[in-house]
């Protein structure tokens, strides 16, 4: 099978190209402009792929309230431009969503057949890709909605934590966003498998467990020191949402349930996010 990755900076491209190596072609911003459809069915009709994993974003969620233009022409855009082209060249497109389609107030694991009602400029752009995707796509695609990736690759929440933690005498996490950190790794797994097996639909990936942000950062300090990337812990206190406003609204509770994933991804096994995060600590320490 000939595979596209779009998007060559991100996490998941990274994860993804570590699983196909030779077997898959990455594209960056230098090589096309998802944005143009003129542009990009090009570049894609020379290369010929069976499949795309689309694993490009915009994914500054506050930057995107001051710049929702360029979020909605890489979320939304781009999306329905490969799903036009994948539509008139006969490919499957397996593309990466995220928990904030959702409102954050149903208290309970969203299913990937929830009504979606995203609050922020990061989360409608994504609704609007993912609509896009469903329209012209349905029987070509899978739709895979993630939540708070991290990895051993670019910026995350995992390498900011350890970074302050190391400079800082004390730290204030936010308790009441509730969700499930997932390594990229693993869902990269998930996309591959979709991609080889032309899973039709859309599901759910992440890790297994539910945690806050501070849980998290608590987590990350306990296997930083364990692990000797952290010579010392330091006080790490829980605040609400409101003692730290920011420019966009975030889900509280963004917990996703991934029973058909579970079945349908049989090969990938959803492992607990803090057994996956003391895998990715040990990747990064060596």
């Amino acid at each position: 099978m000939k595979i596209v990755i779009i998007g060559n900076a991100g996490q998941l491209s990274y994860e993804l190209v570590r699983i196909l190596g030779e077997d898959a072609i990455c594209l960056g911003p230098e090589d096309t402009d998802i944005t143009k459809f003129d542009v990009v069915s090009e570049t894609l009709s020379n290369l010929a792929p069976e499949i795309i994993i689309n694993a490009a974003a915009y994914t500054a969620v506050d930057k995107a309230e001051e710049d929702p233009a360029l979020c909605h022409a890489i979320n939304a855009t781009a999306v329905e431009n490969l799903a036009k082209y994948c539509k008139q060249a006969n490919a499957f497109l397996v593309h990466v969503s995220t928990d904030y389609v959702f409102n954050g107030h149903k208290g309970s694991p969203y299913l990937p057949t929830d009504p979606i009602e995203p609050q922020g400029a990061y989360g409608k752009t994504k609704a609007d890709g993912e609509k896009a995707l469903l329209e012209i796509l349905p029987e070509a695609s899978c739709l895979i909605r993630t939540a708070w990736v991290y990895s051993s690759h670019g910026n995350n929440f995992v390498k900011t934590m350890l970074r302050l933690m190391a400079e800082k005498p004390q730290l204030t996490v936010i308790d009441d966003q509730i969700g499930t950190p997932t390594w990229a790794k693993g869902l990269a797994e998930a996309c591959v498998s979709a991609a080889e097996k032309h899973t039709v639909g859309v599901y759910h990936w992440t890790d297994e467990g539910v945690a806050s942000w501070y849980d998290f950062a608590v987590a990350i300090q306990e296997l930083g020191i364990e692990k000797g990337l952290l010579a010392k812990a330091i006080p790490v206190l829980p605040i609400p949402s409101s003692q730290y406003p920011t420019p966009a609204k975030r889900p509280h509770y963004s917990v996703l349930d991934k029973q058909s994933a579970r079945e349908v991804f049989a090969t990938c096994k959803p492992t607990h996010w803090r057994k996956q995060l003391s895998a990715m600590l040990d990747e990064l320490k060596a």
